[in-house]
């Protein structure tokens, strides 16, 4: 029986099933601000993860921090683990994040090694994993409908409510920078 989901809308890739798709590998390791260092699966034990992938040398980037806050919110009390990604130490993530460090989980991939692994080719992304490894969604640039739509299948998981995107004050589309230099 064919869906919604059968063909992915620019911007996103199809969600996958454990007989196509390809789960990132769950022994890469990213660190937070407070210097912990554990491997993708070791984050993913007790909730699914989404995170807004961002690189902290480009205005692209930092033009989607408002709409990534606002998700975040509309999110927190969902059973889900909410992070940045940013693609730098963790000196330079808590320098292009300032006080978001202080509100949200952060981590910092300064060798991309998380970035490679989810084959991401445009930055900002929001990528959502679940638990046991396999993506949910994945939405490349500023693309508003295919940030909809990862959102959409991260509340179907959750039994969420889905949050309005765009929302008051998101910028207009555009396609971001490329995720690999």
């Amino acid at each position: 029986m064919g869906g919604l989901l059968d063909v992915p809308p620019p911007g996103t890739r199809a969600l996958p099933s454990s007989t196509v798709a390809t789960a990132p590998p769950i022994d890469v390791e990213i660190t937070d601000m407070a210097d912990e260092t554990r491997s993708l699966s070791e984050w993913l034990t007790t909730f699914p993860l989404a995170l807004v992938v961002v690189d902290p040398f480009t205005y692209e980037s930092s033009w989607i921090l408002d709409t990534a806050v606002r998700l975040f919110g509309e999110y927190s009390q969902a059973d889900v683990r909410l992070a940045f990604l940013v693609t730098t130490d963790a000196g330079g993530t808590r320098s292009f994040l300032g006080p978001l460090t202080e509100q949200a989980l952060a981590f910092a991939d300064p060798d991309r090694s998380l970035v490679r692994a989810l084959e991401l080719d445009t930055l900002p992304a929001l990528v959502v994993i679940r638990q046991d490894g396999e993506l949910v969604g994945v939405a490349e640039g500023w693309d508003p409908d295919a940030w909809r739509q990862v959102t959409e299948s991260m509340s179907d998981l959750l039994g969420w409510h889905r949050p309005a995107i765009p929302g008051p004050g998101d910028p207009v589309a555009y396609p971001g920078t490329p995720a690999l230099p």
